[in-house]
């Protein structure tokens, strides 16, 4: 997709606030702009919305007006029990309660400034429910179906979805797990595709466009920004973060070769994303077998916010760390398919190369991540991964968002060696390359646990999250069903959301040095930043949301400095 729009020449000026990224920078520019600061966004590339475009566009913020307008009775005292009992370490609690009581004045600032209106995903489980403050209910929110067409000629700068279709199908997640199940539970996920369909075509008839996830986020955030005068320099790239006498005065820019220089008043606000896409970053820090393409990241995210930031002395953390996702992996010259529901579906499990199972399949995809990265690191790398599932599986739900029910696995996947079918587990096991008796004892020891419904080992099916989009017709256990008839096996490649180590920050989004002291005058958010919660994912949606909440921190934050120093705003 290319953009014909013209991009806004860059030139030297000064503001108060230079926000370097439009994803969930952009709601730091917004938060600004309505407590009067002058504000500048810089994006990389012709496009914006980052990852947050390509995402789920769902946020993790407990206690929000639109949960309580809901019916919810979920409290900013009982979430923190719950990350204090998920994170432990005493070092980010400053961080998560800074977020925690900044979260429901984030979502009230977005309703003011932006069209975007909001729905609780009841039931969308917190990734950790069996922890005390943890809720099987959920925290998630996402957007409404968004009238992009309000956008005019500025639509085509939104980047566009990791996922596009012939069709106009406006697909919330909460829309995805009953759409999912259609086949199995028709009175639940016929309804919602009526709804789907009706959405899109009646919106196309009347001349609007209604996008879901991360695309409704973005795009109505930029129609805040838009509507607030905010300009925005596409093709522009930070070149180096400016300073005197310690403190971030601006920064050096290039747009399509030509050099600018922005100073900033109240400060550099880092948005720019992670290290998605940087390789050589991504092996040193975090697995030695990554590979290039496997992150579902933004392809402009390659860590230009963070290595400026270390330039001018900030501290680095959680390098190590990535929002993991297992994938289904790319047949030459393709992209990997997302995995989300596949992995908790009866019928089903997971095995390394040895042919041996490793894990609790349904866990969340973050920590499905960690496990792999953790036997890599100990000498003991789980190789070639595959999901194992019958035909009864293959004709009961959709696979990798691609594969209908009942359909065949594409013929490319078959003959790339990505998939794999057989009439006997032996014979699959010779064709993915395992030990055939070691995948046979794997496949009889699934069967006999899943008879039972209990995971003995590894416990699928124990927490509220796993159930979550498991099959509910199957019972006693919605994620465990016994494998029978013909196999299949497809490889499963670990891939990611984005990094999610970075620059460490202060309860302010401050990017501090090694010594713990503050650089006066740099702020750094989102994927930028060293995750607030550490090594965990709380729930569905926590990295947009930490992205946002600490946006409105940071523009706060700028905005009592400058009144404290008694600075007009610059016109």
């Amino acid at each position: 997709m290319e953009t014909q729009l013209p991009v806004t020449p860059a030139r030297d000026m000064t503001v108060d606030l230079v926000v370097i990224g439009s994803g969930t920078g952009m709601a730091a520019a917004l938060a600004a702009h309505e407590r009067g600061l002058s504000t500048l966004i810089v994006e990389k590339t012709e496009f914006v919305g980052g990852s947050t475009a390509r995402s789920g566009g769902a946020f993790w913020i407990p206690g929000n007006r639109i949960m309580r307008d809901s019916g919810s009775h979920d409290t900013t005292d009982r979430a923190a029990e719950y990350l204090k009992s998920l994170i432990g370490d005493p070092a980010l609690e400053e961080r998560w309660t800074t977020y925690l009581a900044n979260g429901s004045a984030t979502v009230d600032m977005l309703l003011r400034t932006t069209p975007l209106e909001f729905f609780w995903t009841k039931g969308y489980s917190d990734y950790h429910p069996e922890l005390p403050g943890g809720s099987a209910v959920g925290r998630t929110c996402e957007s409404k179906p968004f009238n992009a067409s309000i956008l005019g000629a500025e639509r085509a700068r939104v980047r566009p979805s990791s996922i596009e279709g012939p069709v106009p199908l406006p697909i919330a997640g909460a829309d995805f797990k009953w759409l999912n199940m259609m086949a199995r539970v028709p009175w639940r996920g016929i309804p919602a595709l009526i709804k789907v369909l009706a959405k899109g075509f009646g919106g196309k008839a009347r001349g609007r466009e209604y996008i879901t996830a991360g695309q409704a986020l973005v795009a109505g955030m930029y129609a805040g920004v838009l509507d607030a005068g905010i300009p925005v320099w596409t093709r522009t790239s930070l070149d180096r973060i400016l300073t005197e006498d310690g403190r971030v005065v601006g920064v050096s820019l290039t747009q399509d070769g030509r050099r600018v220089t922005v100073t900033a008043n109240e400060g550099v606000v880092l948005a720019a994303g992670g290290f998605d896409h940087d390789v050589e970053m991504r092996r040193e820090h975090q697995l030695e077998s990554y590979e290039a393409g496997w992150s579902l990241g933004n392809e402009a995210n390659t860590g230009e916010g963070i290595k400026a930031a270390v330039d001018v002395g900030a501290e680095l953390g959680s390098m190590d760390q990535a929002w993991w996702f297992p994938e289904v992996a790319p047949v030459p010259g393709g992209d990997p398919l997302v995995m989300l529901a596949e992995r908790s579906l009866p019928g089903s499990f997971i095995v390394d190369g040895s042919g041996r199972r490793f894990i609790n399949e349904s866990t969340d995809y973050m920590t499905f991540g960690q496990a792999v990265q953790a036997r890599e690191r100990a000498g003991n790398p789980v190789g070639d991964m595959w999901i194992v599932f019958d035909k009864r599986y293959r004709n009961s739900y959709m696979f990798a968002g691609a594969v209908f029910p009942r359909m065949d696995l594409p013929a490319a996947w078959y003959e790339s060696g990505v998939a794999h079918r057989a009439s006997t587990v032996e014979e699959l096991a010779r064709s993915i390359g395992v030990d055939p008796g070691t995948l046979a004892a794997t496949f009889h020891r699934f069967n006999e646990l899943a008879e039972t419904g209990s995971d003995d080992d590894f416990n699928r099916g124990a927490s509220a999250y796993d159930r979550y989009y498991g099959d509910p017709t199957v019972v006693p256990n919605p994620c465990l069903r016994p494998l029978g008839g013909d196999l299949y096996a497809v490889k499963v490649v670990l891939g990611d959301l984005g990094t999610c180590g970075g620059v460490c920050v202060d309860e302010f989004g401050r990017v501090v040095r090694s010594d713990g002291e503050v650089i006066e005058g740099l702020y750094a958010l989102g994927n930028n930043a060293a995750n607030a919660f550490g090594k965990f994912y709380p729930g569905a949606g926590a990295t947009i949301g930490q992205g946002l909440v600490f946006a409105y921190v940071v523009a706060e934050h700028a905005a009592r400095q400058r009144a404290a120093l008694r600075i007009p705003a610059s016109n």
